[in-house]
Parts: structure tokens; C-alpha cells; sequence
């Protein structure tokens, strides 16, 4: 399609394994640049789209302001939809309900169905419980028949999926994975973060915490805009690895931390695909290890070859390399990307550990845990981070991780800290240490 971004691929990592080594990681930063600076703010360009908003209308959607913010933020949402781009609004409660338009269907944004849309949103009422399950699969349902477009849903709720089982919620997730890609938000401190999690993380997407309803309409607003500026429905990275050589993992590092090793699917002889999702004007960041057969000193080697795939169209692709050295210099050196990703995956894992063990009342775990990730947030950068475990821990000596639990800890804050604990922050300008290959 006319109007597609140019995309780069840049490899950065050490070559050099020494005599006998046999694990190879390498920082993938995938860039996606457009002639125009991409299309949003409900302007033309992008792709063609569609979009479904999912309020959760709820009983408990009537406290706080919750229901009255949610229309706020569904009427900016509609409002900066781009004329042409298909769209619905869903009420979530028991069983979802279309708002906007009548029947099951998608339909056309113009200065009529926005009017016809906002007016229905005022409407909304809160009642009934929260099966969040049903609401994806209206929205799979809806989303049939539009293959080309980048299909995006936007799903706020303010509790846990108490009206369906975990099986059922679990069995709509495999449903529409692959079908759409869905950002959420959970507003107030009712809902599950490890369930929105895995929502977003089944579909492509990313969940915050929204403690404060009046912030709901500038992240629905941010949500839309950046929907509207995808010009790519479908990025697939195809990963070719040697034989007797396996492709240990496959991580998203920016903007977020996401494992997408489990979503690999075969594609042909010693290569397997993995999901990129919708791409726009951005840059996201790959982590990929590769374990390898060990080879003689001196031999050289292509760990893995990378393409960039939409459909059948390679937009761009790079090369991870070996090279066995004896050259102790050369083979402990250390790539600084590689050494700052690795550190912010510990620190994700170390927070929703540390939380976890708290929250289950083990004390020791939990101050373990928690006084390691305040180490690699100091060390990765991430002040965000630091800022919010400050609010969870007593710090007593931040080099060295010691540190006391809080006692008197608002779920808001711990919920901030689980929520954003895999946002991630690029390696900061001149950090890189080691070769830079690239493809």
C-alpha cells in the first residue's frame, strides 16, 4: 500500500563468545518511519481501521464519578476517530450491549455517527456485574470481515471478571487472539492487574492504572490517536536460526516488557514467526537469545537471520552473528543495550515477585525482591520506577538493596507499581559498550 513507513532493523551485540560458548543475545531496535510522520490526532492517512469502545457499565460504575468520566472519555474517543474508520460503542455488564449503532455491526465515522454515537454515550447508565469474557467476543464478532483493517478495541472496567469463570475468560482470549489488538484501563483500585494483564498481553495490547477517573479522557484520547496512527495492520518477525541451534526467547522490550516466545508459530525449516502487532511512526525494542552449537576459534557464524514480515512482504531484515574467540578481552565484553535490557527484565520480574510475596504475607521474599528492584532501577535509569517503589519501601541503603516494607501502603500505589512495572525507559544516548552489528 502507498503510504507504508520505511522500516530499519539494527542489531546491537557483542559477536565474540568464547572457546566453547554457546549463548548469543543481540538488542533488535525496529524502527518505523513514514514520509508524513505518520497519520493522527483524527486526521487523514494510516491504514484503513476499525475501533470498539467497551465501557464497562457496571453497578460499581456508579461511584466516585466513574460512570460520568467514562462518558467523558468514550465522547473524545468518537471524537478523534478519522471520517471512514468503522467503529462501535459496547456497554459491558453481565452480557455486552450495543450503544452505538443498533445491531451487531460496525459503522462509518461521519459528522452524523459521531453526533448519533455521542448521544448514545450520554445515555449510558450503570447496572449489573462485570463478564469481561462476552464483551471480547461481541468485539471478535464485530471485527469479522474487516481483515485489512487494524482492528483496535479500547476495554475500561472498574472490577474483576466476577460474572464468568476463568475458563470461559480464558477460552475468549484464545478466540480472538491474532483477531485484534485491545488496550485497557482499569480505573479506581477494584479491578485485577494480573488479569488485565492478561488480557492485553493475549492481544497485543498494554493496561494502566487510572486511580483517578478525571485522567480517564486524556488516556482514551492518547489511546485513539495512537490507534489512528498505525499504517501497518500485521508485523510479523520471522526468525531463522542454524540447525542444532535453538532460539532460547523472544522478548519485547520497548515500550514494554512482553515475553513473545510462547507465541511463536512455524513457518517453515528452522524458522518460526512471532506477532508484532499494528506499527505506525515508532520504534519498539527486541531482546533474542540464541543458543548455538560451539564452533572452532576463529569461525564465524550467522546465529540468526531476522525479517520483518507484512504478509508476504519483507519490509526489512538484520543478521545476529558468532564469532569464537580466545581472546578473553574481546569475549567478556560486555554490549551495554544487551546489559540494560536484561537488567529491566530482572526489575519487572523482581516487583510483581516482590508484590506477590507481599501480598501473600511473606515478609522476607518480599522485602528481598523489592529491595533488588530498587538496585536495577537505579542501575537501568528508571526514576518512574524508583519514585513508586519509594512509596512501597523504606530505602536504607539503595546500593545495596536494603530496604524495609512499608506498613501502611495505599492499594493505589501498589497497584501503580505492579501496573507499571513493565514500562521500560531506552538506553540512554552513548551507553553502548561491545560491537554493533546490523543487518
Amino acid at each position: 500500500m502507498s503510504g507504508t513507513p520505511e522500516f530499519t532493523v539494527r542489531v546491537d551485540q557483542n559477536a565474540y563468545l568464547p572457546a566453547g560458548g554457546q549463548e548469543m543475545h543481540a538488542i533488535v531496535t525496529v524502527e518505523a518511519r513514514s514520509s508524513g510522520g505518520g497519520g493522527g490526532g483524527g486526521g487523514g492517512g494510516g491504514a484503513p481501521a476499525a475501533e470498539i469502545i467497551l465501557i464497562d457499565t457496571s453497578g460499581s460504575m456508579s461511584y466516585r464519578g466513574k460512570m460520568a468520566a467514562a462518558k467523558r472519555a468514550a465522547r473524545a474517543a468518537v471524537n478523534v476517530l478519522r471520517d471512514g474508520v468503522h467503529f462501535a460503542v459496547v456497554a459491558g455488564a453481565n452480557r455486552p450491549r450495543m450503544i452505538y449503532p443498533q445491531g451487531e455491526r460496525l459503522i462509518a465515522v461521519d459528522e452524523a455517527s459521531r453526533r448519533g454515537a455521542v448521544n448514545a454515550i450520554g445515555r449510558l447508565e450503570a447496572a449489573g456485574g462485570t463478564a469481561i469474557g462476552s464483551w471480547l467476543r461481541l468485539a471478535e464478532r464485530l471485527f469479522t470481515g474487516y481483515d485489512d483493517a487494524v482492528k483496535h478495541a479500547i476495554l475500561l472496567t472498574d472490577g474483576k471478571n466476577q460474572h464468568e469463570s476463568a475458563e470461559e475468560l480464558d477460552a475468549a482470549l484464545r478466540l480472538c487472539a491474532g483477531r485484534f489488538l485491545c488496550d485497557a484501563r482499569g480505573v479506581g483500585t477494584d479491578w485485577d492487574v494480573a488479569e488485565l494483564r492478561k488480557i492485553t498481553s493475549a492481544l497485543l495490547g498494554g493496561f494502566l492504572d487510572v486511580p483517578d477517573p478525571a485522567d480517564l479522557e486524556a488516556d482514551f484520547l492518547a489511546m485513539t490517536r495512537a490507534a489512528m496512527s498505525k499504517e501497518v495492520a500485521d508485523v510479523t518477525m520471522r526468525v531463522w536460526t542454524p540447525q542444532q541451534s535453538r532460539l532460547r526467547f523472544v522478548k519485547q522490550m520497548v515500550p514494554a516488557v512482553e515475553d513473545l516466545t510462547g507465541r511463536r508459530v512455524e513457518s517453515g525449516p528452522q524458522t518460526g514467526d512471532y506477532p508484532l502487532g499494528a506499527w505506525g511512526n515508532e520504534s519498539r525494542e527486541y531482546h533474542v537469545c540464541v543458543e548455538v552449537r560451539p564452533g572452532d576459534v576463529g569461525r564465524q557464524m550467522r546465529a540468526a537471520w531476522l525479517k520483518l514480515l507484512a504478509g508476504d512482504r519483507v519490509l526489512a531484515s538484520g543478521n545476529v552473528l558468532a564469532e569464537w574467540t580466545d581472546d578473553e578481552a574481546r569475549s567478556t565484553k560486555i554490549n551495554g543495550r544487551v546489559a540494560h535490557h536484561t537488567g529491566q527484565s530482572e526489575l519487572a520480574e523482581a516487583i510483581q515477585e516482590g508484590l506477590e510475596a507481599r501480598r501473600e504475607g511473606d515478609e522476607d521474599t518480599a522485602t528481598a525482591r523489592l529491595g533488588r528492584a530498587v538496585v536495577l532501577a537505579r542501575e537501568v535509569g528508571n526514576e518512574q520506577i524508583s519514585g513508586l517503589l519509594d512509596r512501597v519501601v523504606d530505602v536504607v541503603d539503595e546500593a545495596n538493596g536494603t530496604v524495609r516494607l512499608k506498613r501502611d501502603v495505599s492499594k493505589a500505589d501498589e497497584m501503580s507499581l505492579d501496573t507499571r512495572s513493565v514500562r521500560t525507559v531506552r538506553t540512554r544516548h552513548g551507553d553502548d559498550a561491545g560491537d554493533r552489528r546490523g543487518g
